[in-house]
């Protein structure tokens, strides 16, 4: 029955791939990004450790990515002291229920020399335990030990699989040489499994690992582990293995008591006096143990939102996909009425005729599903290409594939769309008065009240999804043409890190650095900032205005960056009162400092700044000068109260500095120049992410370029399938009428009458189906806002936008008008063949 009608065949099953294929796509980034579990032996037994405290509980800093669900007035984290874990550690006992305790954190952009080339990779420290804990024996060599987790111990390094593959051309020859990072010696002891890449968050991957003991050595003076001088911040994870039998609450509860002791034991004392010394009980912090089977939750809840929105839309397309081969089943089935009464007439059961007309559906569903494992193979190939270029959705990196879970969804979707779609149609085909119907000649042509609704239905989802391309296509234009406040024009920018350098040479290196950049060819100025600009990054300091007290003072803070004396002139920043930097404003110079137009808003609103002295990290700061309002993080953010520096005065911050040159022509044009310079001054020191201004600022919008993107096209999608549905309800319907039209056009109908006839009986289910969809919109924006959803998804979602609301009444017009024509198409294609039936074909038809 199916070969008998192709197109109709080919239709039905195009429509259901693209839903179906549309969804094992996203499902398999659900797998990916938020069920898969690491690739280790018995992953359900490791647990995971975060902390929950009241809001008067202080600590001493945080460095690292942390994003736990927190009730109100309360705060949650993922990350650790070292000292605080060591305690924990040493609380294992015989009787615990923990086997293993171990840590461990990312070492971010470290500097790797192999060989004669420099790069910046990234990497991680972890206890002892570690890879024992986690049951992972290396590819080959041996693994990281207790014994290597001492600072006196002679310092190893484990490569991951992938960077022994890309830099060390797969050479097991490794095992014994060295590798320098950060200028420190690391002997390679082992190379890990291919398939494990860490047990950090979903989206790093660390190319080396050393003790966790080591870092120091790494970091130097920045060095996160603490001293007797300097508190140690927290920033380790740390995670567990449960002895058989015993339960995440008893692991939590084991270790409680020494974590919240530890942890009051280096509270630090109280900034304020405000602020008591001692902290009520039920403030205290308190550990929270979830599983660790999939790595560190952090990032993998920040991803859910979107990729779990993403999902809703793609079902919402599949749902449109049934909606329509449904409705094609329901007219296709009007025309075999003839065929259903002949076989009720000879004998054929009810449940027999269901079963032959489920049959034929769930058959279209699996070539549908079929034919979405090809889709899916191509779409999820297009979202890792879009996740490269794009950041925000997904993880970089990661691994899309169609495994066992995700072929499973692929048929379990199948076969419920094939009831979904095809179990209504069969039911209202074998739901006849067999002598009424004998007696009835020919089908009546007119459209059922079940495929009206889907029509109905098709239109006014297509109508939200469209609402929302449109919505997240404007906040992307109105992004891209946002006011910067500097001229990105033929600017090329770069940074460098230089590592373990004193003040005194990292300020020679500069100057030496800037002695050969002002001259190049090409290049009108060079300059550089703590800070670059668009980047989604940032500097935020707490200071104390004039006559303020630490202990007294409300907190104010403001972003920070440290320039070059020519920086506001090479990026076109307007100066508008006061002195500009100076080559004598250096360490032994008055501390000087220089503000933007929102600083004066937001702190001296009625008071001349000029002069005025602030103190920030037990320096005092002058004001000398005001310059225009520009951009820092982002173009979403609203310009913030920025404090800038002279970089001679910023001895402690200046081992990364990011720098913009003022080119004459192309920007990238000088990349190659720019290279061989910093080559020529140190040859260890790699430059990175070099670029122009407007590509980086391009890049900062890949999240909302991506969601444009995406959106647009299952909108369209969505918009196609209705527009196929409603043609081809509407074609069955005059395939029905031919007689009917027939005997209109003998009559006397011309033609226009005709098409009349059959575009309004499409257009006002269209119609009906943009007031429902409008209707629909306007209450569940009404529903949302309350205070309810108020700070939830909805929220989230409409933080997305920018500059344009969620009921903006410009985008519903311009979409209805789209989906309108789109529409009225749709309904012309089967009206102007109706139009063309010879009445004396027509009166003879059947």
């Amino acid at each position: 029955m199916l070969l008998k009608h192709k197109r109709f065949t080919a239709v039905a099953v195009l429509s259901l791939a693209l839903g179906i294929g549309a969804n094992t796509a996203i499902f398999s980034v659900v797998d990916a990004v938020l069920l898969k579990t690491l690739p280790v032996a018995e992953p359900d037994r490791l647990v995971l450790f975060e902390w929950q405290s009241g809001l008067p509980f202080r600590i001493s800093g945080m460095s690292g990515t942390s994003y736990v669900p927190t009730p109100p007035g309360t705060r949650s984290d993922s990350r650790f002291r070292y000292d605080v874990f060591e305690k924990m550690q040493t609380a294992q006992g015989a009787n615990s229920p923990l086997s293993d305790l171990f840590a461990f954190a990312p070492l971010h952009e470290l500097t790797a020399v192999i060989g004669d080339q420099a790069e910046v990779i990234e990497g991680q420290a972890v206890s002892g335990g570690y890879y024992a804990g986690l049951r992972v024996q290396p590819m080959f060599g041996r693994a990281i030990t207790t014994e290597d987790d001492r600072s006196t111990a002679t310092p190893v390094v484990m490569l991951s699989y992938q960077f022994w593959q890309q830099r060390f051309a797969a050479n097991k020859g490794v095992i014994g040489q060295q590798i320098k990072l950060n200028k420190t010696f690391f002997t390679i002891v082992g190379v890990t499994p291919p398939s494990f890449t860490g047990t950090s968050q979903v989206d790093f991957h660390s190319a080396v690992t050393i003790p966790l003991a080591l870092e120091p050595q790494l970091r130097g003076e920045q060095s996160r582990l603490g001293s007797p001088t300097k508190p140690g911040v927290w920033w380790l994870n740390v995670m567990g293995r449960l002895k058989p039998g015993a339960t995440y609450d008893q692991a939590r509860e084991s270790l409680n008591g020494v974590f919240q002791a530890s942890a009051l034991e280096v509270m630090p004392p109280p900034r304020k006096a405000n602020q008591p010394t001692q902290i009520d009980p039920k403030d205290y912090p308190k550990l929270i143990a979830e599983s660790g089977s999939r790595g560190m939750l952090d990032h993998r809840r920040a991803y859910a939102t979107a990729i779990y929105g993403l999902f809703i839309v793609v079902g919402l397309v599949l749902l449109i996909a049934c909606a329509n081969v449904a409705n094609l089943l329901l007219a296709r089935a009007a025309l075999r009425s003839s065929e259903i009464n002949v076989r009720l007439a000879v004998g054929a059961g009810r449940w027999r005729l269901m079963r032959q007309l489920l049959t034929e559906s769930v058959l279209l569903a699996m070539l549908g599903g079929l034919a979405g494992i090809i889709f899916a193979i191509w779409a999820k190939s297009a979202l890792l290409v879009l996740a490269e270029k794009d950041t925000g959705l997904l993880p970089s990196d990661i691994e899309l594939n169609l495994n066992w879970r995700v072929l499973g969804f692929t048929v379990a979707v199948s076969l419920l769309t094939g009831v979904l779609f095809g179990s209504v149609p069969a039911w209202r085909s074998t739901n006849l008065d067999l002598a009424s119907s004998l007696k009835q000649r020919r089908a009546t042509g007119v459209v059922s009240r079940l495929s009206k609704v889907l029509i109905v239905a098709q239109v006014g989802i297509s109508l939200l999804l469209l609402i929302g391309a449109g919505l997240f296509i404007r906040t992307l234009h109105n992004l891209q043409h946002v006011d910067l406040g500097f001229n990105q024009k033929n600017l090329l920018v770069f940074g460098l890190r230089p590592k373990q350098a004193s003040p005194e040479e990292l300020t020679q290196f500069y100057e030496r650095l800037f002695a050969r950049l002002d001259h190049l060819p090409g290049v009108r100025a060079a300059t550089f900032g703590r800070i670059p600009l668009i980047a989604h990054d940032n500097y935020i300091y707490d200071f104390l205005l004039p006559g303020e007290v630490e202990k007294t003072a409300a907190q104010h803070f403001s972003a920070r960056q440290m320039v070059r004396e020519n920086y506001f002139a090479t990026l076109e920043i307007p100066f508008l009162r006061g002195r500009n930097f100076t080559a004598q404003d250096d360490a032994h110079a008055l501390q000087v400092g220089i503000v933007n137009q929102a600083f004066v808003r937001e702190f001296f609103p009625n008071d001349e700044v000029l002069g005025k002295r602030i103190t920030t990290d037990k320096r005092v700061i002058e004001i000398i000068g005001v310059v225009a309002d520009s951009r820092y993080e982002s173009q979403r953010q609203n310009v913030p109260s920025l404090l800038y520096t002279p970089w001679r005065q910023e001895a402690a911050v200046i081992s990364e500095m990011h720098f913009a040159l003022r080119t004459d022509g192309e920007p990238t044009a000088v990349t190659a120049a720019v290279r061989q310079v910093v080559r020529e001054l140190d040859p260890n020191l790699p430059v990175t992410e070099i670029s122009s201004q407007t590509t980086r600022s391009k890049e900062t919008l890949g999240q909302e370029r991506l969601s444009a993107r995406l959106f647009g096209f299952f909108g369209g999608v969505a918009l196609l399938l209705a527009a196929i549905g409603l043609s081809g309800v509407l074609a069955y319907s005059v395939s029905q009428r031919t007689n009917e039209i027939g005997i209109r056009m003998a009559l006397g109908a011309q033609a226009a009458n005709v098409l009349r006839l059959i575009i309004w009986q499409g257009m006002k289910l269209v119609l009906l189906g943009l007031a429902v969809g409008v209707s629909v919109g306007y209450l569940l924006i009404r529903l949302l806002a309350t205070e309810r959803f108020a700070n939830g998804v909805w929220q989230q979602v409409a933080d997305q936008l920018y500059g344009v609301k969620p009921g903006d009444p410009i985008t519903l017009v311009i979409i209805a008008s789209l989906l309108t024509v789109i529409a009225l198409i749709a309904c012309w294609l089967p009206a102007r063949r109706a139009a063309r039936v010879d009445p004396l074909v027509a009166l003879r038809y059947e």
